[in-house]
């Protein structure tokens, strides 16, 4: 699939979200991530897709939609860590193993993540946002 055609996926996505049908867009992003194609995409791309999902502010107790939203992009999460080594990637790897209840996997990402980045950037914002995470485990 082309970069449009995810950019097209994604932006149906948000405007779901925005209408106020949170947990359809949930499903959406499930559905997203679970395609064989989405991992044909440029990194990049599937990186502004999945920080779109895994990083955005939420509260209260996750639904099942959510969790398993966060379940499929395991898969591609992982691919991207395995091939790429991008402690962002490794955060968000993190971030969905925590969702799902994998607290040890989960505290290893991050304690990846975070050896990775210290020796590129112990100053820089996701350093910082790595530790927080580890320590928070």
């Amino acid at each position: 699939m082309t970069k449009e055609a995810l950019v097209s996926a994604v932006k149906q996505i948000v405007a779901t979200a925005r209408s106020g049908n949170v947990e359809a867009s949930f499903d959406g992003y499930r559905h997203l991530f679970e395609q064989p194609w989405f991992t044909s995409n440029r990194p990049e791309d599937q990186r502004q897709a999945l920080k779109l999902f895994v990083l955005a502010k939420r509260s209260g107790r996750p639904s099942s939609n959510l969790i398993e939203a966060y379940r499929a992009a395991i898969a591609p999460l992982t691919e991207l860590v395995s091939t790429h080594e991008e402690p962002e990637d490794f955060e968000m790897l993190g971030i969905c193993h925590l969702v799902v209840g994998n607290e040890e996997a989960a505290s290893n990402l991050f304690r990846r993540g975070l050896t990775i980045e210290r020796t590129r950037n112990p100053a820089s914002d996701l350093c910082g946002r790595l530790m927080t995470r580890v320590a928070s485990i």
